[in-house]
């Protein structure tokens, strides 16, 4: 549990494909070596940046026994093996640990959601089974995770944190009562993790410029922060992963194919997000080249 409260930078890793749709192993290997040399600390596995919520559950576990297994030694190893079904989640985080992951990401039931009390029980559950990040995302899961539902949970021995998006006030609040709390937000993760207190960032951004998102965690480089405030807000210019998968394209990081419903950025938002990352610089990116991509180029697959 230190080990993993002093990690202040976790990369919610993508999950790349080949034209078949299939996971590509050997180009997600290649990107959690760029996460390494960068000095993060951890990864997330399977999160909402790496679709989880299309892989299927046999694909889901496989990547993380496949990371614990070739990166255990290296990274901090996070499942998301979170579900709005308590039953499922419990088997799939039963799963994770018995592959030898380090900690589990739990999100709150969704859409059909439940009461305050259902969600702390839902909790109660997972957390019994092994250490678990507990991820507020309100636009994603249409609920608010409010203190009256965090500080009741916060005192179980699996609780580490709160992957928390609902900005630096709420994180502020808990880090002054001894809760861990990681920003979801990109953009506002410099003033969280300077101004704020919190532990660090579970990042989007990292997969891109793992470097600089180092660099932010780590140092009061106001500067810099401002400097990569439009590549952030342009990862976010529609529904994450579908900037991030497009920037990675771009770069030639990883093969431009998606697997749907997600679609490509525009061209016209691809050139906006290429000039973004020209200004930051080539040398600071994952990827070998830079370019604006064809619409023909882009495969997609179910």
């Amino acid at each position: 549990m230190k080990q993993i409260h002093s990690a202040s930078l976790i990369t919610a890793i993508k999950t790349p494909y080949d034209d078949q749709g299939d996971i590509d192993l050997a180009t997600y290997d290649r990107l959690v070596a760029k996460q390494i040399a960068a000095g993060v600390d951890g990864i997330i596995v399977g999160g909402t940046t790496g679709e989880g919520h299309l892989l299927s559950w046999e694909e889901h576990l496989m990547l993380i026994a496949h990371s614990v297994h070739q990166y255990g030694k290296e990274l901090i190893i996070i499942g998301n093996t979170g579900s709005n079904n308590t039953r499922e989640a419990i088997k799939a985080t039963e799963n994770g640990f018995a592959m030898g992951m380090d900690a589990a990401l739990q999100i709150n039931p969704y859409y059909g959601r439940t009461s305050s009390r259902g969600v702390i029980e839902h909790f109660r559950k997972v957390l019994d089974i092994g250490p678990a990040f507990i991820y507020n995302v309100p636009g994603r899961t249409g609920q608010d995770l409010t203190p009256d539902i965090i500080v009741p949970i916060s005192t179980h021995e699996n609780f580490i944190g709160v992957k928390e998006c609902a900005g630096n006030e709420r994180i502020g609040y808990y880090e002054e009562k001894g809760i861990a709390c990681w920003s979801g937000n990109d953009d506002e993760s410099f003033a969280g993790r300077h101004q704020f207190g919190s532990h660090g960032v579970i990042s989007v951004t990292s997969n891109l410029v793992p470097t600089l998102m180092r660099k932010l965690m780590d140092e009061q480089d106001s500067n810099l922060n401002a400097s990569m405030q439009g590549l952030m807000n342009w990862l976010f210019c529609e529904p994450n992963p579908i900037a991030i998968n497009t920037s990675l394209m771009m770069t030639g990081a990883v093969s431009p194919n998606f697997r749907l419903p997600y679609k490509a950025l525009t061209i016209e938002q691809r050139e906006q997000g290429l000039a973004l990352m020209e200004a930051i610089g080539a040398e600071h990116l994952v990827g070998e080249e830079l370019n604006v991509l064809d619409d023909n180029d882009i495969c997609y697959t179910p």
